[in-house]
């Protein structure tokens, strides 16, 4: 009867209705630190899922607060469906945000399907994979061919709500509602709609949203290499050629830099006219309250360290500072 082609066609309309992910047009040709939520698919050592996505291993290490001073950390096995957080360059390309700085190499059992479903966890689609790289037949791959993986991602100017924010591109889950994945990432249902355009708070699997984490930003210099430096909450970055390590304590937003672990060959990480070195704060409590000396990171300049020494006077002494948890 018609009424039954026309639920059949309704039926055949719903299910080629992609899943759905936040686009955010741009104009500029800047680029931003974003992150990738990843579950791998198999076993992997750092490195594999580091050329996986084309980036440094020690960065996927810090975003995920993994400690790097382990030996030959880069061959450290990470287990099946782990979930990560992977740091990528977020550009503009054909007036959207996106990823295009990771290739794969084809291997022999691979399809399109294959590859964006299970080795990027979802976080590209075959069609996506076929567009970008201008295949014709999607059945017929060549093996070692390298593929542009265009990956989703945001920057919204590096803020949320006004405050300093970088964005994770999410893979929703079966089991996912909105409501726990703002609570897992200390956010809020109205703030994860209005981020990603929503009229109502229902997802679906495979829909990729972007989730707002709270961050410290860095007031460098323009002049220096890592001016705009912003470290999410719970993670490390590592930085001024692998010499300062910078986090956001979970007790406040602000950005504190310390000698990294791995630290050879620096130049010298200590304050002028003070026996402090970088990251070293002296309390003295005193009858007007406690007066504070910070030797604090001030940026990496044409292969120099730069530090700079502060007093203040604060209503009570300062706790010791909080790390996320290596």
């Amino acid at each position: 009867s018609i009424a039954c082609f026309f639920f059949f066609l309704l039926m055949v309309i719903i299910s080629n209705v992609g899943a759905k992910s936040t686009i955010e047009p741009c104009s500029n040709s800047d680029s931003c630190n974003a992150l990738l939520g990843y579950t791998l698919y198999t076993d992997l050592k750092v490195s594999e899922v580091s050329s996986l996505f084309n980036v440094d291993p020690v960065s996927i290490l810090t975003a995920n607060a993994i400690d790097i001073s382990y030996p030959d950390v880069e061959n450290h096995i990470l287990p099946s469906q782990l979930f990560l957080k992977i740091p990528i360059s977020c550009a503009c390309v054909d007036g959207i945000r996106k990823s295009v700085s990771t290739h794969y190499k084809t291997r022999p059992s691979d399809t399109l399907t294959s590859i964006a479903a299970q080795i990027y966890s979802g976080l590209v689609s075959a069609d996506q994979l076929r567009e970008a790289n201008a295949i014709q037949d999607p059945d017929v791959l060549d093996v070692g061919a390298s593929l542009i993986v265009p990956l989703p991602c945001t920057c919204f100017n590096g803020t949320d709500n006004l405050l300093p924010a970088v964005y994770l591109s999410y893979v929703v889950k079966d089991i996912d509602t909105l409501a726990g994945i703002a609570a897992t990432y200390r956010t809020t249902l109205t703030d994860l709609m209005t981020v990603n355009a929503m009229g109502s708070p229902a997802i679906k699997a495979g829909d990729i949203l972007a989730v707002p984490l709270p961050a410290c930003a860095s007031n460098f210099p323009r002049y220096a290499s890592d001016r705009g430096l912003i470290v999410p909450n719970g993670s490390y970055a590592i930085t001024a050629s692998h010499c300062v390590q910078c986090s956001c304590g979970p007790g406040n937003l602000n950005l504190y830099c310390m000698p990294a672990s791995l630290a050879v060959s620096c130049s010298s990480m200590q304050c002028k006219n003070s026996n402090l070195m970088l990251g070293n704060v002296t309390v003295q409590q005193s009858s007007a309250g406690c007066n504070v000396t910070t030797c604090s990171y001030g940026g990496f300049v044409n292969g120099t360290i730069i530090t700079s020494l502060s007093t203040s006077l604060q209503p009570r002494c300062p706790g010791p500072q909080q790390f996320p948890p290596l």
